[in-house]
C-alpha cells in the first residue's frame, strides 16, 4: 500500500517533483510532465509517451537520449489533459516533428488527439503510435482494439532509437508501427493495487487464484485459474503469446518479464529462467532481454510477459544505446543542458503580438462564453437527469465545471489583451483540463480549433465564423470518431453545421446563419430519443435510452439557442447584431 504523501490528491504531482530533482541530470519538469534537460540536434523528431501516473519507470522514467524526448503524466491511472500532453510535446519538439505514442485506453485516445490536432494546426507535425499488445483485451482480428501494458517499452524503445539516429519522422513512424505489430503481452495478477489515501485495492483476486489478463488499472481478465507453480506459469504465458504470433515472424525475440509493482526481481528472475528454456525449446533465439519493474501499477502483485519478434532493422534500433533514469543500453556521449523557455514568456509574447481586431473579437469571444456558462448553469441539473437514465449522471457537472474554468481562463485573457486565438486556447484548455472525461476533451478541442481557425488577424469578416463554425465541428468529429445515428452530440453538431454553412452560403448574414443552424441542432437533439446509443457509457444501457434525448445533443441545442438570442439581441455593443465580427476600440473593424 501507497502509505507515504501528504495529500493524496497532490501524490501524483508531488512525487513527478520529486522525480524531476532526483534525476535532473536527464529531465527538466514542465506543466503535464517532464522533458529532456540536455540538447537534442535541431531537426530532430521528438518522441512523445505518456499516460496515468502510478506506471513508473513509465513514462518519465524512459526520458532520455536514445528514447523519449518528453513525456505527459496524468493523474494517478488518468490520462494527462490535452493541454498537458500539448505543452509537453512543445517543449520537446526540436523542429523534426512530434510522435506521439502511449497505450489504446479511451481517456488516452481523446486528450492525446486533441494535443495532436492542436499542434498540427501550429504547424508542428504531429503523428501517433497507439501501442496495443495486450492479447488478452481484444482477439488476433481485432488487434486495433487491444490495450497497451508492458508493449509500451518495445515501442518507444525503437521509436526513440530511430528518432536519436536522425530518421525522418516518416521512418521514426514506420519503424514504430512495425515494433507495435510485431509485440505480444499477456500478463497476470495475484491481488490488485491500492491508490493512494485508499483503505482498500481496487480489486481483489480470490486467495488461491491467479487472474490471467488482467490490465494495469485492473480491468477484467479473461479467466481466473488456480495458483500454478513457476514452471507451470511459464508454460500458460510462453504458450498464449506464442499463438497470437505476428504472422511476419521470424526466430529472434525480445523478451521482458515485467513486474507489476510487489512481485521481487528473484521471483521474476526465476520464472525467466523457465521461460527462456520454453522459448529456445520451441526454435526461438532470445535477444538482448529485460528482467525487472518497467510498466507498474502502484503495489499490484503480479507480472506480465512480453515478446518483440525481430527483423534487422529492428534489432538494430533495439540494441541501439539508451540513457535515461530507468533504462540504460549501451554508452552514449553525455550531452550538454539546454534552456527552456518559460510558458509565461511565450504567453506574454502571445498578448503583445495581438492586432486591435483580434484583441476585440477576443473580448466578443469571452461574452460568447459568459452566454454558455449562463446556459448550462441553468440547465445543469436537467442534464445531470438525463445523463442518469443511461449513463453516470455527471454530464451537468462536467459540463459546468468545464465552462466555469474557460469562462474565467477566457476573461483573463482577454484582460490582458489577447488575440481570439490566444482567449479561446486559453478557454478550450481550461475546459478539457477542469471538466476531465469525453465530454471535456471534446468541447475543448473544439474551442481550440475554432480560435485556431479564427488566428490573429489585422480584420475578420463573415467568412472567418464560418470556418470557426467548420473547425468547431471538425475537431468533435474527427477525435470522438462518432457517425450520425450513433445518438452523440454529432447528431445536433452536423445539422448545425449544414444548416450554418447552408444558410450562409446562401447570402445570410452571420447571425440569420447562426438562427438556422440552432434550430437544426435542437431538432435534432430532440430526435436522438429515438436513437439507440451506439457509442460511450450509454451503450450497454441502450434499452433504457430509447424514448430520452442524448445529453451530450441537447446541450449542444441549449447552447447553440443561447448563442443564437445573443447574436440576435439587438445589444449596442454586440458586433454580431449589425454584420460585423469584432471592432477595435478606435473603430479599426471588418465589415462582413
Amino acid at each position: 500500500m501507497t502509505q507515504i504523501f501528504d495529500n493524496p490528491a497532490d501524490f501524483a504531482d508531488e512525487a513527478l517533483d520529486g522525480f524531476a530533482a532526483a534525476n535532473r541530470g536527464y529531465v527538466a519538469r514542465v506543466d503535464g510532465g517532464v522533458v529532456r534537460s540536455t540538447e537534442m540536434p535541431a531537426g530532430q523528431v521528438a518522441l512523445v509517451v505518456g499516460g496515468g501516473s502510478g506506471h513508473y519507470p513509465a513514462f518519465a522514467g524512459l526520458v532520455g537520449p536514445g528514447l523519449a524526448a518528453g513525456a505527459a503524466c496524468g493523474n494517478m491511472f488518468a490520462s494527462p489533459a490535452a493541454g498537458q500532453v500539448y505543452r509537453v510535446a512543445k517543449a520537446a519538439n526540436a523542429g523534426g516533428g512530434v510522435l506521439l505514442s502511449y497505450g489504446n485506453y479511451a481517456g488516452d485516445v481523446l486528450h492525446f488527439g486533441q494535443a495532436q490536432l492542436r499542434l498540427n494546426a501550429e504547424g508542428i507535425e504531429t503523428r501517433t503510435v497507439l501501442v496495443t499488445d495486450d492479447i488478452a483485451s481484444a482477439p488476433l482480428d481485432q488487434i486495433e482494439k487491444r490495450r497497451g501494458i508492458a508493449g509500451d517499452l518495445t515501442v518507444f524503445k525503437i521509436a526513440g532509437a530511430a528518432a536519436e539516429a536522425g530518421l525522418d519522422l516518416d521512418a521514426v513512424e514506420r519503424l514504430a508501427i512495425r515494433t507495435n505489430y510485431r509485440t505480444r503481452s499477456l500478463g497476470v495478477a495475484f491481488d490488485g493495487c491500492t491508490l493512494p489515501g485508499a483503505e482498500e485495492p481496487l480489486f481483489h483476486v480470490p486467495e488461491g487464484q491467479m487472474s490471467l489478463g488482467l490490465g494495469i488499472h485492473g480491468e477484467p481478465g479473461i479467466s481466473e485459474h488456480p495458483m500454478p507453480t513457476a514452471s507451470e506459469l511459464a508454460e500458460l504465458l510462453v504458450s498464449r503469446l506464442l499463438t497470437d504470433k505476428p504472422d511476419d515472424a521470424g526466430n529472434r525475440v525480445v523478451a521482458i518479464v515485467n513486474g507489476l509493482g510487489t512481485v521481487k526481481y528473484e521471483e521474476l528472475f526465476l520464472l525467466y529462467g523457465k521461460i527462456e528454456k520454453l522459448l529456445g525449446a520451441a526454435g526461438l533465439a532470445v535477444v538482448e532481454p529485460e528482467c525487472g519493474e518497467l510498466v507498474t501499477s502502484l503495489d499490484m502483485s503480479g507480472l506480465s510477459l512480453t515478446l518483440l519478434w525481430l527483423d534487422d532493422e529492428l534489432e538494430r534500433y533495439w540494441a541501439a544505446p539508451a540513457d535515461t533514469p530507468a533504462f540504460r543500453k549501451g554508452n552514449l556521449a553525455p550531452r550538454a543542458r539546454r534552456h527552456l523557455a518559460a510558458a509565461e514568456d511565450e504567453a506574454a509574447r502571445d498578448v503583445e503580438d495581438a492586432t486591435a481586431a483580434a484583441a476585440a473579437m477576443g473580448r466578443l469571444a469571452t461574452d460568447v462564453l459568459a452566454q454558455v456558462q449562463a446556459v448550462v448553469v441553468d440547465h445543469e441539473e436537467e442534464l445531470g437527469r438525463l445523463d442518469a437514465i443511461a449513463g453516470d449522471g455527471d454530464h451537468g457537472i462536467g459540463m459546468r465545471r468545464g465552462v466555469d474554468a474557460a469562462a474565467a481562463a477566457a476573461a483573463e485573457a482577454a484582460a490582458a489583451g489577447a488575440s481570439v486565438e490566444r482567449v479561446l486556447t486559453a478557454a478550450g484548455e481550461a475546459w478539457s483540463e477542469r471538466a476531465g472525461g469525453t465530454s471535456g476533451a471534446l468541447w475543448g478541442s473544439a474551442v481550440i480549433a475554432a480560435g485556431l481557425a479564427l488566428g490573429n488577424k489585422d480584420s475578420y469578416r463573415g467568412a472567418d465564423a464560418a470556418a470557426a463554425v467548420s473547425a468547431f465541428v471538425d475537431a468533435i468529429t474527427e477525435l470522438g470518431r462518432a457517425e450520425p445515428g450513433d445518438k452523440t452530440m454529432v447528431d445536433a453538431l452536423l445539422p448545425f453545421k449544414e444548416a450554418f454553412r447552408s444558410a450562409f452560403d446562401g447570402g445570410t448574414e452571420v447571425r440569420g446563419a447562426l438562427a438556422a443552424a440552432a434550430v437544426a441542432a435542437q431538432e435534432a437533439a430532440d430526435a436522438t430519443a429515438s436513437l439507440r446509443p451506439l457509442k460511450g457509457r450509454a451503450r450497454p444501457l441502450a434499452e433504457k435510452s430509447l424514448g430520452h434525448p442524448d445529453p451530450g445533443a441537447v446541450s449542444f441545442g441549449l447552447i447553440a439557442a443561447r448563442i443564437s438570442r445573443y447574436a440576435d439581441s439587438g445589444a449596442a455593443d454586440n458586433p454580431l447584431t449589425d454584420s460585423r465580427l469584432a471592432a477595435s476600440a478606435a473603430g479599426n473593424g471588418a465589415q462582413e
